[in-house]
């Protein structure tokens, strides 16, 4: 059966702590809902009502396009040990980047990823925990390095120039605000 929470308490901030991947859902007003997984190390919670993740280079940037325009996002985790347990996050996001006055402060909770996009910050307004009785079993294995390591070999300006190629539109053309106006 779900429960329902208006915050984070300490047993569900332990249990997202410990989880290596979560899985995030956007959608625009009117178009396509977009769910990416995510891992890496790289979701944090800031406190009982708010979460960050570090958004790495990817190729498209749908979630920071749908935060712009409505700022709904959820955020979901679930078990794959013995303890089944699904939790769903809902809020509302926003992208923090490098010409934010907040970059600093957030990319310090992280590790250094080369790659790294944007920090999304996202203030929880309601939490939901459900069974998770039919999720399977996994065992985590280790992160992929494939993305770390194509993020290296192309450099901070060949990184640039994909974000500029890739990532400055939603499929659905709704800009997502990665890089500043010229």
């Amino acid at each position: 059966m779900a429960k329902f929470y208006d915050r984070l308490t300490t047993e569900l901030q332990t249990f997202i702590e410990a989880q290596h991947i979560f899985f995030v859902a956007s959608a625009p007003n009117d178009g396509r809902v977009n769910l990416s997984p995510k891992g890496m190390d790289a979701l944090r919670v800031i406190n009982e009502s708010e979460i960050a993740y570090l958004d790495l280079t990817g190729s498209g940037n749908e979630t920071a396009a749908h935060l712009l325009e409505n700022g709904r996002v959820t955020i979901m985790l679930c078990s794959f040990t013995e303890k089944p347990l699904i939790l769903r996050l809902y809020g509302q996001g926003e992208p923090i980047r490098p010409r934010d006055a907040a970059w600093q402060e957030y990319l310090s909770l992280f590790p250094a990823i080369a790659g790294t996009r944007q920090i999304v910050r996202v203030k929880v307004e309601s939490v939901q925990t459900s069974c998770g009785f039919a999720v399977p079993f996994y065992e985590f294995s280790g992160d992929r390095q494939v993305l770390k390591e194509w993020a290296e070999k192309k450099g901070e300006e060949g990184v640039y120039e994909y974000w500029q190629k890739n990532n400055q539109q939603s499929i659905d053309g709704l800009p997502t605000g990665l890089l500043e106006p010229k």
